[in-house]
């Protein structure tokens, strides 16, 4: 006797008509019990009886569906997918069969023949696998920086950005700070904390960010580098951007981490803003650190010293930029019109380019040859340009400035450029402007008429 191959459903129905050829269970319970009618229990206890367990077996199993599809059929579909649709999934590729090849066929028997062939793989077993990487040996060598932005205060506060500044080597939560949202300003604020707390590192490892690499290859200003990119290479510490967010898992794993401990911190410090935030964060990240840092390979501490002078590092922190100056001694600048005072350092600068520094506070410095020019700044009116380009991290930041003009300024009516749909008269006559070989043509034409003689 062969092997037979049963289920789980077969088995059980097999152990109680069992029960029920020895006695011990009478037909009707055991009918209930396998939940059905009295006359089907008796139509398998007869197979039962007859063949025994392999009598239980659907009649079906091993019989090919009668609505299969014949394997030439396919074979064929399968060469065209493979030779018109190799990078189709099954549901774009059963339409497009559908569509212009009259071919009808369910997506998902089609995906089971384009996972079959190895013509398709789920998202599953697509998925790409990042190897990990190691360490580096020491303090210092390579700083992860990234921006979170989270209800860091939950419903106590509207939503903000924590920048987080994590040593590669040891794990270290080196610097944080909230601030509204991740712009170069509120890094450069940080930057200054980080350096003034531990040094001058070796590198900064970021993500691709419009803070620190410049998004446009055809950029016409900032020789290839951004502000915060501009002043790093004044303090000699370089800019390395990943080319995804698993290559700086670290600081990843670390905001997934701080959005579930920070935020309850907070909440049980009772804090609901960023300034106490502020203040609160240098001891949660010495507990942090002391319950999960690590022991770095080497103990070598790689900062460099920090001994900048602050006027210096003031005008590094900031936004410059280079403006050139009219002969009326004016530039513009941010929707802004600076007039310089006359003078001699002013009047020297005129048809030249200068330097404008812009600090945290607003404040605009205008500089030639390192000495401070005098200006006088009209300001235009101040507004969200309409249809301006927004980055989606400084989204919640700008829709708060809008919120609050739209609720200071009144709503005004700007009038709207003339739309012309159709040809008006003008009173002048249409064609092309004379030239002076058309005008001298008339002439000529003219002389000949008056000295041709009258007709008699």
């Amino acid at each position: 006797m062969g092997w037979v191959m049963m289920s789980e459903r077969d088995l059980k129905r097999m152990s109680v008509l069992k029960e029920v050829e020895t006695g011990r269970l009478r037909a009707t319970d055991a009918a209930a019990f396998l939940d059905l009618s009295r006359r089907q229990l008796h139509r398998l206890l007869t197979r039962f009886r007859a063949g025994g367990a392999s009598g239980l077996a659907h009649k079906a199993r091993g019989r090919n569906p009668n609505n299969m599809i014949d394997p030439a059929r396919r074979s064929e579909i399968l060469a065209l997918v493979r030779a018109q649709y190799a990078d189709f999934g099954p549901s774009f590729s059963a339409e497009k069969l559908a569509e212009l090849h009259g071919i009808a066929i369910s997506r998902e028997t089609l995906r089971k023949w384009m996972i079959a062939d190895g013509l398709w793989a789920s998202r599953k077993y697509r998925r790409q696998l990042h190897q990990p990487r190691l360490r580096r040996e020491a303090l210092g060598e390579l700083i992860q920086i990234d921006g979170s932005e989270h209800r860091w205060f939950e419903d106590r506060r509207d939503p903000c950005t924590l920048l987080v500044f994590i040593d590669d080597a040891t794990g270290n939560l080196m610097q944080m700070r909230f601030v509204t949202s991740e712009t170069t300003f509120s890094y450069f604020e940080a930057l200054k904390g980080y350096m003034k707390e531990h040094g001058l590192p070796v590198a900064f490892y970021s993500d691709k960010h419009s803070v620190f690499r410049v998004t446009r290859a055809d950029a016409r200003s900032g020789h290839g580098m951004t502000q915060f990119g501009r002043a790093l290479n004044e303090l000699n510490i370089e800019i390395l951007c990943a080319n995804s967010s698993q290559a700086k898992g670290r600081v990843e794993r670390a905001n997934r981490t701080l959005q579930d401990r920070l935020v309850k911190e907070l909440r049980l410090a009772g804090i609901s803003d960023m300034a106490a935030g502020n203040e609160f964060l240098p001891g949660f990240m010495e507990a942090f650190n002391a319950r999960f840092a690590r022991v770095p390979h080497r103990p070598d501490n790689l900062h460099r010293a920090f001994n900048i002078e602050p006027d210096r590092l003031r005008r590094i922190l900031c936004r410059r930029d280079e403006r050139f100056v009219s002969q009326q001694l004016s530039l513009s600048y941010e929707k802004k019109r600076i007039i310089l005072a006359p003078n001699d350092l002013s009047l020297a600068a005129a048809g030249k380019y200068i330097d404008l520094y812009e600090y945290p506070d607003g404040s605009v410095e205008v500089v030639m040859n390192g000495v401070s020019l005098a200006y006088t700044m009209f300001d235009k009116e101040q507004r969200v340009t309409h249809a301006a380009i927004t980055e989606n991290k400084r989204l919640g930041e700008i829709l708060t400035i809008i919120k609050a003009q739209q609720e200071k300024d009144p709503l005004r009516i700007r009038r709207v450029g003339k739309q012309r749909t159709r040809y008006e008269l003008t009173g002048r006559p249409r064609g092309r402007k004379k030239t002076i070989l058309d005008k001298r043509a008339e002439r000529r034409v003219a002389e000949a008429t008056a000295a041709r003689p009258p007709a008699e």
